[in-house]
């Protein structure tokens, strides 16, 4: 077995997605500081275990998810990434509406903050998805 590379449109659209979130692990695995920065964390009174967590709990679901699907490249492992990266967007759109960030008397960040993850999400679950279920070849 060797490592395939895209030859479509598609495929790279796919390939791309999975490979930014094996990147995006990578991040997690060895940057926890800088992960919890870009995801305005902080451990509080400065507790290692924060940094514990975000290596197991976020750096393992994306290293896993986004390697299988460039180790295997399957028609369902391109599913299995576009709807993780869709549920990430979905519960995004119910943080956006349901939490006080943006709205009048919380702060303004928060609502940009949010609309850029949103469409880098989307456009994350868009490329796997619509190759999966052949939109694009």
């Amino acid at each position: 077995m060797e490592f395939y590379l895209p030859a479509t449109t598609g495929e790279w659209l796919a390939w791309g997605s999975a490979a930014l979130t094996a990147l995006a692990g990578l991040v997690m695995l060895f940057a926890p500081g800088i992960t919890m920065k870009l995801l305005r964390l902080q451990p509080i009174n400065g507790r290692p275990e924060g940094y514990g967590s975000i290596r197991a709990t976020l750096a393992g679901p994306y290293l896993g998810v986004g390697l299988g699907c460039l180790i295997f490249a399957q028609p369902f492992l391109w599913v299995v990434l576009g709807a993780v990266w869709g549920f990430a967007l979905f519960g995004r759109f119910i943080s956006m509406m349901s939490d006080a960030g943006g709205r009048r008397g919380g702060p303004t960040g928060g609502r940009f903050y949010g609309s850029l993850a949103a469409l880098v999400e989307f456009v994350l679950a868009a490329g796997p998805l619509l190759y999966a279920f052949g939109f694009i070849s």
